[in-house]
């Protein structure tokens, strides 16, 4: 069965800069050997996370790259899309943007604001993944 995991950011430095969570669920994924697909909201997001997956951690690499930059995307365990590129859906997605993930994944990630005001999109995606049938589940970051 599909799931949905919500990740609720909670902590100051995920408070300061949310795209560090996205760094750490990554990291995550890779570590696993769990091929990720990252739907960003936009280029200017796909840019910051890319350089982001970079430097967030000394002592971590999490090979990546954007969809469009290179040929070899199949092999890259963690794909990087902005909305004007399209990619194929992996088993597992981290989405950032404000619609919620079609069918053709296994597992979604999504991860909400510490902002209580920018949550209502969250609450609808919850109900639509619910509604599809999907295992629901929410974890305090």
């Amino acid at each position: 069965m599909a799931r949905a995991d919500f990740y609720l950011i909670g902590k100051p430095r995920f408070r300061e800069q949310p795209l560090l969570l996205a760094c750490e669920l990554a990291r995550k994924a890779s570590d696993a050997g769990l091929p990720m697909l990252v739907l960003c909201a936009s280029s200017a997001q796909a840019e910051l996370l890319d350089d982001l997956l970079w430097s967030f951690d000394p002592d971590a690499y999490v090979p990546h790259q954007i969809v469009g930059a290179d040929e070899d995307e199949d092999e890259v365990p963690v794909l990087i899309a902005a909305p004007e590129h399209d990619a194929a859906l992996r088993p597992l997605v981290l989405n950032l943007r404000d619609a919620a993930v079609p069918e053709g994944f296994d597992r979604v990630l999504e991860v909400v604001p510490a902002d209580d005001s920018a949550r209502g999109p969250l609450r609808e995606r919850w109900k639509q993944y619910v509604a599809r049938g999907l295992e629901v589940a929410k974890h305090d970051m």
